[in-house]
């Protein structure tokens, strides 16, 4: 019985998890349909990221970079990394991140949005 009891307290006891970063929200949202073209892609993590190591890239339906390559995390907001765009014919866009926390876990992801 207590063996039991000391592996249930050790499978229920809070566990210490790395400090991944994940996108905490985004402009445009994911999935969103725009009436206009955005300036930019924005996104914001749940902790701080590394500006040598983060980068975001936008892609069209075709697969072709669109977005100006000036990626970059924010000098004020170090949650924040963000893409220039020109401005986008109708479409269908794909965002591609990949981020490393100041702990040095990396995550990465992507999500779309459309301009009509």
């Amino acid at each position: 019985m207590r063996r039991l009891l000391a592996v249930a307290v050790f499978l229920l006891a809070p566990s210490p998890v790395g400090a991944h970063a994940f996108p905490d929200h985004s402009e445009p949202r994911v999935g969103h349909t725009l009436d206009a073209s955005p300036p930019a892609v924005r996104i914001w993590f749940d902790g701080q990221i590394e500006p040598v190591f983060s980068t975001v890239r936008v892609e069209n339906a075709d697969k072709q970079r669109v977005d100006k390559g000036d990626a970059a995390i924010d000098p004020r907001d170090n949650t924040l990394l963000h893409v220039s765009l020109p401005p986008l014919p109708p479409g269908r866009y794909r965002v591609f991140w990949s981020v490393i926390a100041r702990d040095g876990h990396r995550t990465e992801g992507d999500f779309s949005f459309r301009v009509k």
